[in-house]
C-alpha cells in the first residue's frame, strides 16, 4: 500500500426536499383541508477517525463526496425521506483543513472521533404547517434549504511518542530496526527512507511508539530534499532523538544543520525536547569517540549519548532517556560508559 499523507477532497451536503401543497379531497369525508407534508432533510458529510488505516491513499482515487438530497413532501401528511449521510473514514491523527490550507477545522486524534464537515439542508414545510384558525386553506409551502459545498484538505500526522531526526545516512532506520519490530529499508545511499516508518519500542517492560522520517538536508526548509514534507509527522511527538553520524568529519556542522532546519520549519518543532546521540561509534576508536563527543557536547550545551545501532551498543540507556522524557521524569543514570 502506498503512503499518502495529504489529500484534497470536494464535499457537498444534500439539499432539503420541498414542502408539499396538498388538500384532502375524499368522497364521503365531510372535513377536508390542507395535508401537504414536509420535505426530508438532506444528508450531511462527516469525517470519522477509524482503526486500521495509516494512509490517505483511498482519497487519491475518489475526491468527490456528495450526499443525497431529501425527498419532497407528499400529500396525506407524508414527510419526504431524508438523504443518507456520508462518512469519510480517515486514519487516527488526521487534520481537516479548510481550502486556504491554514485554518484547521478539526484534529481527529482518537478512534471514533467525528466532525461535521457539511450539514444537510432542512426540508421545507408543507402547507399543513401553515394551517391556522384564520387561514384554513393555505396555498403555500417552503422550498428545501440548499446543501453546503466546500473544498477541504486532509493532512495525516502520524501519532508517535518519539521521533527520529538527522541527516541522510545518520543511521535512523538502522536504529529503529534495532530497537523495534519495524523493518524499514536500509541501504548505503542517501534517501533510502522515502516514507515515514513507525515502530513499537520496548524498554524495561514498557513500550512507546517511535517514528522515523526521511533525512533532512541543508536547505530543507526551502524545499530541498524529502524530509521537510514529512516533518509534520514528528510535530505530535513528545521528544525527538537527534542522531549524528559519528564517522562524519563535520559532526558539529551536521548537528547545527538539523537544528536550523527544525527551527525554520516551526517554533513548536524547534522548542520540542531533543535527545542527542552520536551514532555509528562501533567504527571509531575510544580516542576519536571522546574527542567528537566533547565537541558535540560543546556545540549542543547538553548531554550526548554514545551509541551504535548496527552493533546494538548503548541503546538501552538512550531508550530509557527517551521514555523518561515522554513520561516527564528525569532519565535514569547510565549503567556506565560504553567501551568499543
Amino acid at each position: 500500500m502506498k503512503f499518502l499523507d495529504l489529500a484534497k477532497v470536494y464535499i457537498r451536503s444534500g439539499g432539503g426536499g420541498a414542502g408539499c401543497v396538498s388538500f384532502r379531497r375524499e368522497k364521503f369525508v365531510e372535513f377536508g383541508g390542507p395535508d401537504g407534508g414536509d420535505g426530508g432533510n438532506g444528508g450531511s458529510v462527516w469525517a470519522e477517525a477509524v482503526e486500521g488505516l495509516n494512509t490517505l491513499i483511498d482519497f487519491r482515487y475518489q475526491q468527490h463526496f456528495f450526499a443525497k438530497n431529501g425527498q419532497p413532501g407528499m400529500g396525506s401528511q407524508r414527510t419526504g425521506k431524508s438523504g443518507e449521510d456520508i462518512v469519510l473514514k480517515v486514519p487516527v491523527g488526521t487534520e481537516v483543513i479548510d481550502e486556504d490550507e491554514e485554518t484547521v477545522i478539526a484534529d481527529l486524534v482518537t478512534v471514533g472521533q467525528r466532525v461535521l464537515l457539511a450539514k444537510g439542508g432542512n426540508g421545507g414545510f408543507g402547507n399543513l404547517h401553515f394551517k391556522t384558525s384564520t387561514n384554513r386553506a393555505p396555498g403555500r409551502a417552503n422550498p428545501g434549504q440548499e446543501g453546503v459545498e466546500r473544498t477541504i484538505w486532509l493532512r495525516l500526522k502520524l501519532i508517535a511518542d518519539a521521533g527520529l531526526v538527522g541527516l541522510p545516512n545518520a543511521g535512523k532506520s538502522t536504529f529503529l530496526a534495532a530497537v523495534s519490530n519495524a523493518r524499514p529499508k536500509i541501504a548505503d545511499y542517501p534517501f533510502t527512507t522515502l516514507i515515514p516508518n513507525l515502530g513499537v519500542v520496548g524498554v524495561d517492560g514498557r513500550e512507546f511508539v517511535m517514528a522515523d522520517i526521511p533525512g533532512l538536508i541543508e536547505g530543507a526548509s526551502e524545499g530541498r530534499g524529502l524530509g521537510m514534507q514529512f516533518l509534520a509527522h514528528v510535530e505530535r511527538c513528545k521528544v525527538l532523538l537527534h542522531l549524528v553520524d559519528g564517522t562524519s568529519s563535520t559532526i558539529t556542522k551536521d548537528y547545527r544543520t538539523i537544528v536550523h532546519e527544525l527551527e525554520a520549519y516551526s517554533e513548536v518543532l524547534g522548542d520540542k525536547p531533543r535527545i542527542l546521540a552520536l551514532n555509528k561509534c562501533d567504527a571509531l576508536d575510544q580516542k576519536t569517540i571522546t574527542t567528537r563527543r566533547k565537541a558535540l557536547e560543546k556545540a549542543s550545551g547538553g548531554r550526548v549519548h554514545v551509541i551504535s545501532g548496527a552493533a546494538g551498543m548503548g541503546l538501552q540507556d538512550v531508550l530509557r532517556a527517551i521514555y523518561a522524557e515522554i513520561q516527564g521524569a528525569e532519565p535514569e543514570k547510565e549503567t556506565g560508559p560504553w567501551q568499543p
